[in-house]
């Protein structure tokens, strides 16, 4: 089963993110299931390296990170991050700089689509 997580919160101040990566994370475990990760709008920002959040608190990098272990292709919208001054080369491991032709071939390859 092929899924496809489309993202558009903030990374924090919403609980959506932190919800949609961890359905995707447990997904992932799953034998035979393969999970793309498209960030946009305001979710561009959950790709960004170097986070720091309190102690116990989560963090969508490490999740993030965690995702791309488990070889699931993390976009994120390139109109997006330059609307927010994010620059490629600060993207968190896993992550790439993407478009929405590749959100549009995701979305016809996907089985199921959950946006968050």
């Amino acid at each position: 089963m092929k899924y496809l997580f489309i993202l558009n919160d903030p990374p924090y101040g919403s609980e959506r993110c932190y919800n949609g990566l961890r359905l995707a994370s447990s997904l992932a475990k799953s034998e035979g299931t393969t999970v793309s990760l498209f960030l946009m709008g305001d979710a561009a920002s959950c790709a960004v390296k170097g986070q720091v959040t309190p102690s116990g608190y989560y963090n969508l990098e490490r999740m993030l990170k965690f995702l791309a272990g488990r070889s699931v292709s993390i976009g994120v919208c390139g109109s997006c991050m330059d609307a927010r001054g994010i620059k490629p080369e600060t993207l968190a491991e896993g992550a790439h700089r993407s478009s929405m032709d590749e959100l549009t071939a995701w979305t016809q390859a996907a089985d199921k689509i959950l946006v968050f």
